[in-house]
């Protein structure tokens, strides 16, 4: 395995573990709360909880700090789109956890999270110098 390919493999994992902490370990009732009003403060307050680890992450992964900057926005506008869209569909659907569509729903929301992770971690690629 090259450096490049085991440091890949360590920016995807630190993305994981930074998904995990922020939208299960950190999330209050108040970002919760209200979820299906476009203009949410909490669902937005969320958000910058995303990017306020993902913009050190990609510091620490060696990526130029305005590309980082611009690359956290981005995830802020997608994360908080992804969130306010799973939020429409449970809402209009009055789905709760006891129904199944809820939790595909929720999976759907997870996979587009993940993939914004696959996303910013090819831009991470594009950065680096090369050989």
């Amino acid at each position: 395995m090259t450096g490049s390919t085991a440091n890949l493999l360590l920016l995807l994992l630190a993305l994981q573990a930074k998904h995990l902490l922020a939208d299960f370990y950190l999330q209050t009732g108040y970002m919760l709360s209200g979820r299906d009003r476009y203009a949410h403060t909490g669902r937005a307050l969320h958000c910058a909880v995303h990017i306020a680890f993902t913009l050190p992450i990609l510091l620490l992964f060696g990526a130029p700090p305005a590309a980082a900057l611009a690359i956290a926005l981005a995830e802020f506008a997608l994360h908080f789109h992804i969130d306010w869209g799973k939020s429409q569909v449970l809402s209009r659907r009055a789905l709760t956890p006891t129904d199944a569509t809820y939790w595909h729903v929720t999976g759907i929301d997870q996979a587009l999270h993940h993939a914004t992770y696959i996303g910013i971690a090819a831009l991470w690629l594009w950065l680096l110098p090369a050989p």
